[in-house]
């Protein structure tokens, strides 16, 4: 025989579980990373004491001005992400909730995901040199380009990469330099026709180039809205598909400021 009870003590008793439940959920780990703005690098210049580009087999032209890469830092694998932490991350502006699959997509090991990031920047680098010799017309003049950046892997850097040579090379056809001076930063993938590709983690990417003191950052088109989300006050969003649509915005800026895409 069951007797019945009343509401306040089924709530009383339901309440129990729920709470302990809620404790639980509280301090559970959960498939996150939190992600907040990273380093940036010129790389026109130096980093760590290595100069980032070298070039071999052609005339380098002295640069001024500065080609910013941007990057996010994350949680490690190995980090607890629970509920409050979530929920601190959720209402910063500074900081970004992500899946953790989507920082780390290669293994849990944190030598697996070094390994991956690894082989992801080295395809970046041949594919971002292929497309500057490409877009300059020089893949058979026999220039040997070398990228060093360390600490930094995955393939977000490409298109920086590519603007650095070309920058290097051949500036912006006309005598000047690229970025016409300024401090320029920017993400995106590159591929070896030139192609840009989304990369993810734009808003804290464009909070780390403001940081750094860029004025302009090069977006790819397709995460133009990302972008627009949290942008910080004074840096210009020029969304670009292809090396050339960045190449051509950046000698907009400094010739025909009034023709500059905008996200």
């Amino acid at each position: 025989m069951f007797s019945r009870l009343s509401r306040p003590q089924a709530l009383a008793v339901l309440g129990a579980p729920v709470v302990a439940l809620l404790a639980i959920a509280a301090f559970a780990p959960l498939p996150f990373s939190i992600a907040q703005p990273g380093l940036t690098a010129d790389v026109l210049g130096e980093n760590k004491g290595t100069q980032v580009i070298t070039i071999d087999g052609a005339p380098v032209r002295r640069t001024s001005g500065q080609l910013r890469m941007t990057t996010i830092e994350a949680t490690s694998p190995d980090t607890r992400v629970g509920l409050p932490d979530v929920i601190d991350s959720w209402f910063s502006t500074d900081q970004a909730v992500m899946p953790r699959d989507s920082v780390y997509p290669s293994g849990d090991s944190v030598k697996e995901i070094e390994q991956y990031n690894r082989e992801q920047m080295e395809e970046s680098q041949d594919e971002a040199t292929r497309a500057a010799l490409d877009y300059l017309n020089r893949e058979d003049d026999g220039i040997e380009v070398g990228l060093e950046l360390a600490d930094v892997g995955g393939p977000s850097a490409g298109l920086l990469f590519s603007l650095g040579i070309v920058d290097k090379l051949n500036g912006d056809g006309s005598g000047g330099d690229l970025t016409g001076g300024r401090i320029v930063a920017g993400t995106g993938t590159i591929d070896a026709d030139g192609t840009v590709g989304a990369v993810g983690g734009v808003p804290l990417k464009t909070q780390a180039a403001r940081r750094d003191g860029a004025t302009v950052f090069l977006v790819p088109k397709a995460e133009c809205s990302d972008a627009r989300a949290e942008l910080p006050e004074g840096l210009r969003l020029v969304p670009v598909t292809t090396l050339k649509s960045a190449v051509d915005a950046l000698i907009a800026l400094e010739k025909d400021p009034g023709n500059v895409p905008a996200c």
